[in-house]
Order: C-alpha cells, then structure tokens, then sequence
C-alpha cells in the first residue's frame, strides 16, 4: 500500500490542487456567474507564492496566504465590473483578465523571469497537508449550501427573475461569488507553487482554464461533490489511458460530449438525484403501504363460551 502511495504521490498531489481550481470554477457557476477566470486567479496567487518565498524570503505559510488574498483582491476588483454583464459578456470580459495576467507573468521578467518562469520553490506542501485543506474547503462550501447564502445562488442559477421577485439582491451574491472563487483560485495557486518546485506561464494558460471548466461540466455544478468527481476523473484520465497519451486531449474531449449529452447534470449530480428519488419513492411507498393497511376482521368468539345477545345478532 505505501509502494502505491510513493509511486503515484504525485498524481495525488496533482488531483487535490486540481480539486480546489475545481471548487473555485464552481462557486461562481451556481450562483449563475459564467466565468472563466479561475486560472488567472490561480497563476496570480502561485507568482506571488513564488516571489515572497524565493525572492522575498517569506515563510511558505504566509507567502500562501498572501497569494490567496491576491487572488481575493483580484475577485472583488473584477467583481465590480462583471456583477452588471451576464453570458457570454462574463465569459468574454473574464478571458480577457486571464490572457492579461497571463501576459504579465511572460513579459515582465524582472519579477517572474518570463517564459522561463520561477525555479527552486521549496516544496512544503505535501499530499497531508493538501488533503487537509480540501476537506476543510468541502466542509465549508457544504455548509454554506444549507444557508440561505447557497439556496439564494441556487435561485439566482436557475432564475434570475425568480430571484429578483423573492427579494434576492443578485449582484450582492455574484460578487460574494467573484471573491470567493478568487480566494480558492489563489489558494490552489499558492499550492501549486509550493508542491511543484517550479511555475511557468504555461502552467496557467488555456489548457487550465478549459480544464477548470471541464472539471465541473464533468462532475456537475449544483453540487461541491462534482467539482471533486470532475478533478479526479480529468487529473486521473491521463494516467489510466497512458498508452494513449498522444491522444489524451481527443479522449477528454469525447469523454466530455457524451458526458454532456446522456448526464447533462454531470456524473456525481446525476448520481446523487438518482438516489435522492430512489429514498422519495421508497418513503412514498412506505407511507402508502401504512395508510392503506387493511382493518382487523371481527372478534369470532371462542367455542364453549356464552354468547351475549348483540354478539350473537339478537337486539336487545
């Protein structure tokens, strides 16, 4: 078992960080937000990791922290702005920030030493400490899903109109939404930084931002178990299909269309509603069953014992 555990450690590693981008991508699509800067979150959360501990000489728990809270800032500034667009403006207006960041961490080498990207990062985050920080972050977005703050996004992803008409301030949640996917976004950054040794702009480009989406549309978006769902099949995927890795992008695409077309709610949403009416019908079922309980036939009485006249039919 620990032979398994040191062999694929990385992997493991890999799927945990990928899980919090995941969670970042979510938050923003259940509150009705169509947003893909998920990876610009990300790759500004792992550069400032990287300058404060290499450059700055930070310690890694701080150099963290202060790279979540740039990823926090980085939300709550885009949110302003993107709170009044809606569809494609959002997802426009987000891969714009992204492709900006992702320019600044090419071309300002002075602080991120361009394509070359950032080296020599102490690793410190290990598979334990990583774990911990997801169950953490899982527990927390459960919980907030049974508040009225998750079943107001809810609202707000399946109606807007709906949601104005119950007195629903719906740009207030969209921007609660912007700063905490920001926040995940830069704590996943900040890991990645400090369990990968090196960062690149590469890291953060295209490819994560389709994948941060793919997680979710895979999974499913109503729930924090399809972000997870979604992050292990896609992280996953290249190393159980390794003879096919010149094929990988192929695999994940058709994975994704027939995914999208026999689950469009995602495979751990789908799950998750199949069972939840498999108790509803069994509970309906067992209710049925007691209300239509058939009436106890009548007393006959025992041979050999007198019969009083309204047990035999006589009237009195």
């Amino acid at each position: 078992m620990m032979s398994f555990f040191y062999t694929y450690q990385s992997l493991f590693d890999h799927i945990l960080v990928n899980s919090m981008l995941a969670m970042s991508q979510y938050v923003v699509l259940r509150a009705g937000v169509f947003s893909l800067g998920s990876a610009g979150f990300a790759a500004l959360g792992a550069y400032c990791t990287a300058i404060l501990i290499t450059a700055a000489g930070w310690p890694p728990v701080a150099a963290v922290a202060a790279g979540a809270l740039l990823g926090t800032a980085a939300g709550a500034l885009l949110a302003l702005p993107l709170a009044r667009l809606r569809g494609v403006f959002q997802a426009v207006a987000t891969l714009a920030f992204v492709q900006i960041v992702l320019s600044a961490t090419e071309n300002w080498e002075s602080l991120t030493h361009g394509a070359l990207g950032i080296n020599d990062i102490p690793h410190v985050a290990g598979t334990g400490t990583l774990f911990v920080i997801v169950v953490v972050l899982v527990l927390v977005l459960v919980a907030m899903g049974r508040f009225s703050l998750g079943r107001a996004m809810d609202v707000i992803r399946e109606d807007e109109t709906v949601a104005v008409s119950l007195g629903i301030h719906v740009p207030r949640y969209q921007r609660f939404a912007f700063i905490l996917s920001g926040a995940l976004a830069g704590l996943a950054g900040g890991l990645h930084a400090t369990s990968s040794y090196a960062i690149t702009p590469n890291d953060y480009g295209f490819g994560l931002l389709v994948a941060a989406l793919a997680m979710v549309v895979l999974g499913g978006r109503t729930t924090v178990w399809g972000a997870l769902v979604g992050a292990v099949v896609l992280v996953s995927l290249p190393e159980l299909f390794r003879v096919f890795a010149a094929y990988r992008n192929v695999v994940q695409g058709v994975l994704l269309m027939v995914v999208i077309i026999y689950l469009p709610r995602g495979v751990a949403d789908t799950f998750i509603a199949t069972m939840r009416d498999r108790r509803l019908r069994r509970a309906a079922a067992r209710a049925l069953a007691e209300t239509s309980t058939p009436p106890e036939p009548p007393s006959i009485p025992k041979p050999g014992l007198p019969v009083s006249g309204n047990q035999a039919g006589v009237r009195p």
